[in-house]
């Protein structure tokens, strides 16, 4: 993801919107469920705390949140806002996430995640090979201090089968009954990843991002919602922030291309030089509505397909 425009703010506000559209946005948000929130504390520099993110969900009136962090399991840090605030009505989630940090494509790692009440699985992201091979020769935003280089990681061996240790994962994921994610798989990979995961049992599927680093055609979308995924969509890509690529158009043909019944939008916002989570939320709810998408629809992509993913929906 490059850097946009430098001038940006630290934390990008929400523009002004008008009485009724600002009602008629908060409206849509009470039950909204954000899976992809990138918080701190982080290696990466972020721009509010766990706690921050969970306050802001909470006078939004969200129904879950789910931390996001590359680096480690969330879990703790859930469990631990919950005991101070037991009567808020927000559900906290986190999973782990196969980098190097987690010792990779690790079984033991997400049994571990899965017994501490982790969600979702994300195959690696940042230590992905297609992460490391796509940004070569590019700048990523760095960790606050400097740490080892990653080693390249990916499910597939040297003659494209999976490798023992993602079949032994997708067992620990279809016992659990949790979320794989694709994290920063390229679509070459999460095809044979997500075929051999339905034939293991894995019922909750989601590729990160289509539209960044993974690849995706249109085709290669259709593919993967038939075989029963959800595309995650991540607002930060679509509204004012330094990691901006896509427009309202965009958003809608590949909301047409996947359905909105597959689609979920993740905010994906943490980062600096962009709106808070739940502003985000916000601004991509102002997007659809100028976009005329039925609120229907807005809500089953904010809120009904991540709640099911997350078994929160009867």
């Amino acid at each position: 993801m490059a850097a946009q425009a430098s001038t940006l703010p630290e934390t990008v506000p929400l523009p002004p919107l008008s009485p009724e559209r600002r009602a008629q946005i908060d409206a849509l948000l009470v039950d909204a469920v954000d899976l992809h929130c990138h918080s701190g504390p982080a290696a990466m520099p972020r721009i509010l705390s766990h706690y921050d993110a969970f306050r802001d969900a909470e006078e939004a009136g969200f129904k879950a949140l789910l931390y996001k962090d590359h680096y480690y399991v969330g879990m703790p840090h859930c469990q631990t806002i919950k005991d101070i605030f037991p009567d808020s009505r927000v559900q906290l989630f986190s999973g782990v996430a196969l980098n190097n940090a987690s010792g990779g494509v690790n079984p033991h790692a997400v049994d571990h995640a899965i017994k501490l009440g982790g969600k979702i699985v994300w195959m690696p992201t940042f230590a992905a090979r297609n992460h490391l091979e796509a940004y070569a020769s590019k700048s990523f935003p760095k960790t606050a201090r400097p740490m080892l280089p990653p080693e390249p990681l990916s499910v597939l061996d040297a003659n494209g089968r999976l490798i023992d240790a993602a079949r032994q994962v997708l067992d620990l994921i279809a016992e659990g009954d949790v979320v794989l994610a694709g994290g920063h798989l390229h679509t070459s990979e999460l095809a044979i990843l997500f075929e051999e995961a339905r034939s293991r049992g894995v019922t909750k599927l989601l590729v990160n991002h289509p539209s960044y680093i993974i690849g995706c055609t249109d085709a290669d979308i259709r593919d993967l919602v038939a075989l029963g995924a959800y595309m995650e969509h991540s607002i930060c890509m679509f509204v004012e922030s330094r990691v901006k690529q896509h427009d309202g158009q965009d958003l809608l043909h590949l909301i047409e291309v996947a359905g909105a019944s597959r689609t979920v939008m993740g905010s994906d916002l943490g980062l600096t030089q962009a709106p808070r989570p739940v502003d985000g939320f916000r601004m991509i709810v102002d997007l659809l509505l100028d976009l005329q998408v039925p609120e229907a629809d807005v809500r089953r992509m904010i809120s009904g397909n991540a709640a099911h993913l997350l078994g929160l929906t009867d």
